[in-house]
């Protein structure tokens, strides 16, 4: 592990419930980058899900995040491509990159369930697949093809030009074009096959607190056969340069009484459930220890040291200070110990 994040799924209540709203969660999580920025934190990323209260439409956010920050990079974990106008997200994400200074690490994926019932058609975009993956897959395929600069369109007749820029006939890009944005593209994999998949694409591999296989083994050990898998299938496509690498974890370190007294009780082991869609899932643990243990714990997930970049998921309900508090004190007490470079230094 070289580099840490942390990652938000903005979590926000209704009108009339307890805890921030919508308004508060988002000025928080802008907050909460600037100052992990400063600690020297590697990346700031987002969970996307639609017709709840969580992040929503993240490409304004993490605009936010990048004008207020110099050095981490600011991305997704993951956004759902079902949901996703490819060629505008080309267009945006390629602009972030460029007002960024090439810092976006935009996570993509299939998607996982949602609370709306095909909620995709309710944005104008129809699926042949139940669970959209069709769909998923081929806005995909035209994102990447556009972010590329691939010809989308076709330049019209000059008597139907304004203003007459091109000659008639010829493969239009949209634009801007960020040069080599595509490489800063990651595939939310939650199984094997899908991480094969994501290194065919030529994409980087981002691999969650779950994954959609169950043998037995820990998370860890899967997410190494995955990661195994990935890179095997990587080298076999002959892509010219070198992949990242994500897994996400829950960690709080507790280092004195305030985290003791919130988190102490906040640890638990690996499960095997079910996400609703017919394949058993590997949950992970949620680590909360003092450092001398996490650090432990960590080293031995074959899964961390395979990859170079580890999120954090943090608890956005409880406000700035206790997670850059959490941010904090993993910098500081057990990130140097598996091997971390701070944003700012790298």
């Amino acid at each position: 592990m070289k580099k840490f994040g942390f990652l938000s799924f903005g979590h926000y209540a209704f009108s009339g419930q307890q805890g921030p709203g919508a308004k508060q969660t988002l000025q928080d999580t802008v907050e909460i980058a600037r100052q992990a920025d400063a600690i020297g934190v590697n990346g700031a990323y987002v969970r996307v899900h639609h017709f709840a209260p969580q992040f929503s439409s993240p490409i304004a956010l993490l605009s936010a995040m990048a004008a207020v920050t110099k050095h981490i990079e600011v991305g997704t974990g993951v956004l759902d491509m079902r949901f996703a106008n490819p060629l505008q997200l080309a267009e945006d994400i390629a602009t972030l990159d460029l007002l960024s200074n090439e810092r976006v690490a935009l996570g993509v994926s299939r998607g996982s369930p949602e609370p709306a019932d095909k909620g995709w058609e309710s944005f104008g975009f129809t699926a042949q697949a139940d669970n959209g993956a069709d769909l998923a897959r081929d806005h995909f395929e035209r994102f990447m093809a556009a972010l590329r600069g691939e010809g989308m369109a076709v330049s019209a007749p000059l008597d139907r030009q304004y203003p007459r820029m091109y000659r008639p006939g010829i493969d239009l890009p949209v634009l801007p074009h960020s040069p080599g944005a595509d490489r800063r593209i990651w595939w939310g994999a939650g199984s094997f096959e899908s991480a094969e998949q994501a290194a065919r694409d030529g994409v980087n591999l981002m691999s969650s607190t779950l994954i959609s296989e169950a043998d037995g083994s820990s998370l860890g050990e899967l997410q190494a056969r995955q990661i195994q898998r990935y890179r095997e299938s990587w080298a076999e496509a002959g892509h010219e340069w070198t992949p990242r690498v994500s897994v996400s974890r829950s960690v709080f370190p507790i280092v004195d009484d305030t985290s003791r007294r919130l988190f102490a009780m906040q640890g638990s082991s690996e499960q095997i459930g079910s996400l609703g869609e017919g394949r058993q899932v590997t949950f992970g643990k949620t680590y909360a220890a003092e450092p001398d243990q996490i650090i432990a714990e960590l080293k031995a997930d074959p899964s961390i040291q395979a990859a170079d970049t580890l999120m954090l998921t943090i608890p956005n309900q409880l406000g700035v200070d206790l997670n850059v508090k959490i941010l904090a004190d993993f910098a500081e007490h057990i990130a140097p110990a598996l091997g971390w470079v701070p944003a700012n230094e790298s």
